[in-house]
């Protein structure tokens, strides 16, 4: 049974965990095959957005494999790699959390864009409990998302929250029935492919970029990328569509 499941509809492409046996837990093997996936999509020009979820009705992700071959392998990266990937892609990435979502699994899920939850799904960063810390950027993402009191009990605890609660300090942006999950991070997906690609694009580098540097140096990277957008045809375009109400064809260039 194949680890990672790939599918495309149209320009969104969809990255399935699929060991639900193992609620989706992640040994060597499927992070790399993760890391690989994401690096396709990102290389794929037709593709716009990726949603990453779960198969089973129990986890998005449970974390890593701790019974699983090469946990405690301190030659390999967390994550064997796939965490210098996600959080670095050109393009946005929807998380559609139902069930479990712990460990690296909540870590991949803060390294996407968006994230959606059902009303079941649990949050918890547990690595402390086994003598280690989350080291797939937990530490560093949780807390420039949420107040720093909230993310360090959550890190020296290794408690688990709701996904009400979640969604009451921003971890999630939506918190949706079960059976609408994967239809809301649809949505949310095909409004973005609406979008010229270039612009997505360099919107994403800006927030990305500026979030954690001085004001004055964010707002110069917002200027590059504006001037940047401005040449293109896509912005030509944007505005002669605008101009005879019609819709624009992006064209990414």
């Amino acid at each position: 049974m194949e680890k990672v499941l790939f599918e495309t509809r149209g320009a969104i492409a969809y990255v399935t965990y699929n060991r639900p046996e193992r609620l989706n837990a992640c040994d060597l093997e499927t992070y790399a095959l993760l890391a690989d996936l994401f690096r396709r999509f990102d290389a794929d020009d037709q593709l716009r957005v990726a949603i990453l979820s779960g198969n089973g009705e129990r986890a998005f992700c449970a974390g890593s494999d701790i019974k699983g071959e090469g946990f405690g392998d301190r030659s390999r990266p967390a994550g064997n790699g796939l965490f210098s990937v996600l959080g670095f892609l050109r393009k946005p990435v929807i998380a559609a959390i139902h069930g479990h979502c712990n460990g690296g699994g909540m870590e991949q899920a803060l390294a996407c864009d968006i994230r959606v939850a059902s009303t079941e799904a649990m949050f918890g960063l547990g690595e402390v409990r086994l003598g280690v810390l989350p080291g797939g950027g937990g530490t560093q993402r949780l807390p420039r998302l949420i107040p720093r009191g909230r993310a360090l009990e959550m890190l020296y605890t290794g408690a688990r929250i709701d996904a009400a609660e979640a969604h009451r300090l921003g971890i999630v942006d939506h918190v949706v029935p079960r059976s609408r999950l994967l239809e809301k991070c649809a949505d949310i997906a095909e409004e973005i492919v609406r979008s010229p690609p270039l612009a997505v694009e360099k919107i994403r580098d800006a927030v990305m970029r500026g979030v954690d540097v001085p004001l004055r140096d964010a707002l110069e990277i917002e200027r590059e990328n504006f001037d940047f957008l401005r040449g293109t045809e896509d912005a030509v375009e944007g505005a002669a569509a605008f101009a005879a109400k019609r819709p624009p064809v992006w064209r990414g260039r």
